[in-house]
């Protein structure tokens, strides 16, 4: 009567989101680093590029199929699971990337002295 809820996809995409998860960290502690030695802005603005775009991107992928297979485990269909997961991985992904660009550029204007989170 009901079809069978997509574990293999929801298993798949937890593991695609964290491996992109690790390199997008991975470039992401590289970049900061190379930026720390030589302090150029060139370096910070380049982290925007597909450097860190395109592990980004297999995050959202990820947990968007994720979140979509775990909607039709509740006994929704694939097309109203992936209607709602999607806007929500898109949102996510838009704001989590506009904070990304601004610590970034907290980072850029005053150092690593400027995330320090007990001053406020």
């Amino acid at each position: 009567m009901y079809p069978q809820p997509p574990y293999v996809l929801l298993l798949a995409g937890f593991l695609a989101a964290i491996a992109s998860g690790h390199a997008f960290s991975t470039s992401l502690q590289q970049s900061v680093q190379a930026w720390n030695r030589n302090r150029s802005t060139r370096i910070l603005a380049s982290l925007r590029g597909p450097q860190l775009q395109v592990p980004f991107a297999g995050i959202c992928m990820g947990v968007c199929v994720f979140l979509a297979s775990g909607i039709q485990l509740f006994g929704f269909s694939g097309q109203v699971a992936y209607a709602m997961g999607g806007p929500l991985t898109v949102l996510s992904g838009l704001l989590i990337w506009s904070q990304l660009a601004r610590i970034l550029g907290l980072i850029e204007a005053g150092g690593s002295k400027a995330l320090d989170l007990d001053s406020f």
